[in-house]
């Protein structure tokens, strides 16, 4: 039997135990198998250690929502205990995850839904689209229930280190804090699909790695969900050595917008010469995201139209971008 100990801080204990505890006896009422002692501002966690890390993940799902809204009510205790331990029912309305806050991750648009169709059948997947069509937040989630339901054993997220140029020579770090601004999306996605403690012991016991592109070389990637963003900025050559590190039990997302290509003139995107010599291959999926796909405030869709017709414009008239 394992044992866990939970103190609450600058918290009012009847606002969030419930009168009489009754918030925690509902929590306890979920978990038959496990018992839960509230003494003070101590809660005792006793039982096997899946169950206690589901308990603790709905406590702290409560103290978030308490320092946020000064309450927990009942409803809350019931709608927190439903998202660690979905029904089947709500399994069928195409729900990814279940966020730490409280909602619901899932496909948004249809392009969004086809994406997550092509990585059910397919072990590598293109997604390509314009910023806030949902290609990194949607994948992220994939991942992230591909772990949950152990489909997998870890999730590995990449990005070739390009924008940054010659600046990245005068951040701090190695190579990796350097880049690892660049991969806030990332992180932002992880936080709210995954709790904070367990995210960073996922981080931590390598669950979970976010690395440069650069550190994939010579490795062979099992038993993993693989997510390579910003694609569009890799070269040929290091598309070739990502795609080949691909080993038994373990799904790929590449995600890249095209039209945000930042190599120098005279390179080639790995991403654009990939679609093109793999779009007939069995087993790999290519799907297109566009502007009707963006998630973001409603004029990022005006905004990404805008560009797309300039560029149409261009062309026409003979300019290269």
């Amino acid at each position: 039997m394992v044992e866990k100990v939970i103190t609450l801080e600058n918290i009012s204990l009847v606002d969030f135990l419930g009168v009489d505890n009754s918030n925690i006896k509902e929590v306890a009422s979920a978990f038959p198998k496990t018992k839960i002692i509230s003494r003070g501002n101590e809660i005792r966690i006793q039982g096997s250690g899946t169950e206690i890390l589901k308990i603790n993940d709905i406590l702290n799902s409560l103290v978030n929502h308490y320092h946020k809204y000064g309450k927990v009510t009942h409803t809350n205790v019931k709608n927190y205990i439903e998202q660690e331990n979905p029904v089947l029912e709500i399994d069928k309305e195409d729900v990814l995850v279940y966020g730490t806050k409280g909602f619901v991750i899932k496909p948004k648009t249809r392009n969004q839904q086809l994406l997550v169709d092509a990585v059910k059948k397919n072990d590598v997947v293109f997604a390509l689209g314009p910023a806030g069509t949902g290609k990194t937040y949607i994948s992220v989630a994939l991942a992230v229930r591909a772990l949950k339901n152990k489909e997998i054993k870890k999730i590995i997220i990449t990005r070739p280190a390009v924008e940054a140029g010659e600046n990245l020579g005068f951040l701090p770090g190695d190579l990796k804090e350097k880049i690892d601004p660049y991969l806030r999306p990332i992180y932002d996605a992880l936080g709210d699909m995954i709790q904070h403690e367990k995210l960073k012991y996922y981080r931590e016991s390598g669950v979970i790695e976010i690395a440069p592109l650069a550190y994939m070389r010579g490795r062979t990637l099992n038993n993993a969900f693989i997510l390579l963003d910003e694609a569009q900025n890799t070269t040929g050559m290091q598309m070739k050595m990502f795609l080949t590190r691909l080993g038994p039990q373990s799904k790929l997302i590449i995600n890249g917008d095209q039209s945000q290509v930042d190599l120098p003139r005279n390179q080639n995107s790995g991403l654009i010469e990939a679609v093109d010599i793999l779009k007939n291959i069995s087993g790999i999926s290519i799907i297109n995201l566009e502007a009707k796909d963006v998630v973001r405030h409603q004029i990022v869709k005006d905004i990404v139209n805008a560009y797309d017709l300039a560029k149409v414009k261009n062309v026409s008239n003979g300019k290269k971008d």
